[in-house]
């Protein structure tokens, strides 16, 4: 999902949020203030505090703690309320957030981080090391159920010598460590020491340090962020954020076109085809579009036969027309994909290319499976059963259009195929966390560092835990250990190039695309840096302002 993750590490399951966008929501403009507000809003203002920001999100947030939640909803939210100890930047370089500075040792085994001075927590109480070190406990800790830990367990010394540094060691240099610190949110020592982190009530009326506090949940319908005068970066421009939880695309472009919500993610249909058809929103709302850190993919259960076997894998991945896909789902506005990287990047293998749609050699590599239409139904059969499945996905038009195009294609070489459709929280916690699925069709937004250990690593496979289709390949293991203590930019290419070839080849997901976020946002929402940087429009969210001229006149929650 996209999400406001300042392109950290927190790669996250599922739901695609737009991806640097403050989310927001519940509320509708009187009739009054509609009237009133200026065709256009091509007005100059100077930035000035005030105002509403409301957003749609298509998923309600399962708890506000990141690292133990691990998906999108939960992660848009989170990084409003908490800091990390470093970000990056609108160049995509990191800078300090938490953290004054930094030093990295001689031999890239220990970093000394300093804190800034006088930062205190959202109820006034002081922010130093020791909740850093606090944090760094908790997601090390073996009864923290969450998927982040391994990252962190690298460290073999971490300590607090005095209020304002942290310092932590590693075994041996560790290529992603400071990214790794750009993406784990420092926790509260003195609200969370003793209670059940993976059980507290924290989590859903959490104390952080960032921009916004947690005003109300209501759930099932919004979520209200306050700013926080303690705010350890200085004061957000705008008051107030509010996230409506409306799962499907068509009822929020309703509320978008009413002017009850200030921003959504476009699918491609309401991009490429509404949207140009109505100059009445063309007036009042600004489209962005961005390729983002993510794909799509149809992922196996790899613990559940047939899909134990490499043959049934690819012979699906041949099946799959990646290009029928890309064209009649998303409208062209996405890209092919055959390593788990962004297209273009250093890290994305170029001489690897998707599987071709090929239904013979489909069929030829389930016949070499033991598969065969024994009884003339049209269906593929294998010791007396015949070749049938389920794909879950969870609440997303575009997911379920995928899973149908699946279905008729897996049909036509003789496989049945059934669909079902969750909502997100009874998805992951009744299907993915305890593995009770045949395949899901759902998409990775991923960290800019290249390490995927936390997903693909055959260590990483405990519930709650990002290898939740079971992958396992000593070889892969053997390149993701390597991959995370070369320092040489040039040598770890290569070796994340054959790690993506080894992947590629054992198919445990189809790569369907990278997809493209397709933003709307309302033009009375100013600040928004246009031309996007590197890091996309949102990297400045605190700094989007919204005149007064323009402000709805009243909100009403409910």
């Amino acid at each position: 999902m996209f999400i406001h993750l300042k392109q950290h590490r927190l790669y996250t399951l599922g739901l695609f949020l737009f991806s640097t966008m403050l989310i927001t929501a519940c509320g509708d403009a009187t009739d009054d203030a509609k009237q009133n507000t200026p065709i256009g809003y091509s007005t100059a203002y100077a930035a000035a505090p005030g105002g509403m920001l409301i957003d749609a999100m298509a998923g309600e947030p399962s708890g506000l703690i990141a690292m133990i939640a691990g998906e999108s909803a939960a992660s848009a939210i989170a990084g409003n309320l908490f800091n990390s100890l470093l970000k990056y930047d609108k160049n995509l370089d990191l800078t300090g957030e938490l953290a004054q500075s930094w030093e990295v040792s001689a031999d890239q085994k220990t970093i000394t981080f300093h804190l800034k001075p006088n930062l205190k927590w959202a109820d006034n109480h002081p922010l130093s090391s020791a909740d850093v070190l606090f944090t760094w406990q908790k997601v090390t800790d073996d009864h923290t159920r969450t998927p982040y830990g391994a990252d962190f367990k690298l460290v073999s010394k971490a300590e607090a010598p005095d209020a304002q540094t942290f310092r932590v060691t590693y075994a041996v240099p560790y290529a992603p460590a400071l990214d790794t610190w750009a993406g784990l949110h420092i926790l509260p020592k003195h609200l969370l020491e003793n209670q059940d982190i993976n059980n507290t009530a924290f989590a859903r009326h959490p104390v952080g340090s960032h921009y916004y506090t947690l005003a109300l949940w209501k759930n099932g319908q919004y979520l209200k962020l306050s700013r926080n005068p303690n705010a350890s970066q200085g004061q957000a421009q705008i008051d107030h954020l509010l996230s409506r939880i409306i799962p499907d695309k068509a009822a929020q472009f309703l509320e978008l076109s009413a002017d009850n919500i200030d921003s959504m993610v476009l699918n491609p249909i309401q991009y490429a085809r509404i949207f140009p058809s109505r100059p009445d929103l063309k007036k009042n709302i600004a489209l962005y579009k961005e390729l983002g850190n993510s794909y799509s993919y149809l992922g196996f259960n790899l613990k559940r036969k047939p899909f134990d076997d490499i043959r049934v894998r690819q012979a699906i991945n041949y099946a799959i027309d990646k290009q029928e896909i890309i064209d009649g789902v998303l409208l062209g506005l996405g890209e092919p994909v055959a390593s788990p990287y962004k297209p273009g990047t250093r890290w994305s293998n170029p001489d690897l290319k998707p599987y071709p749609y090929d239904p013979n050699k489909a069929r030829a590599l389930l016949r070499e499976a033991g598969f065969a239409d024994t009884d003339g139904d049209g269906l593929l059969d294998k010791d007396g059963q015949p070749f049938s499945f389920e794909i879950l996905t969870n609440q997303n038009k575009e997911r379920e259009m995928t899973a149908v195009l699946i279905q008729r294609r897996l049909k036509e070489v003789g496989i049945e195929v059934n669909i079902r459709v969750l909502e997100w929280a009874s998805f992951l916690g009744r299907f993915i966390k305890p593995k009770q699925f045949d395949a899901v069709v759902l998409g990775w937004s991923l960290s800019l560092d290249p390490d995927q250990y936390g997903i693909w690593h055959s260590s990483q496979q405990a519930p709650g835990q990002f290898n939740f289709i079971s992958y396992s390949n000593p070889q892969a293991d053997k390149l993701l250990e390597a991959g995370r203590v070369e320092l040489n930019p040039e040598k770890r290419m290569k070796i994340y190039h054959e790690f993506s070839k080894i992947l590629l080849q054992d198919s445990p997901v189809v790569y369907l695309s990278a997809g493209y976020g397709l933003s709307a946002i309302h033009k009375r929402v100013k600040g928004i840096s246009n031309p996007a940087p590197p890091a996309g429009i949102g990297h400045n969210t605190y700094e989007w302002y919204i005149p007064k001229a323009y402000s709805r006149n009243e909100i009403n929650e409910h």
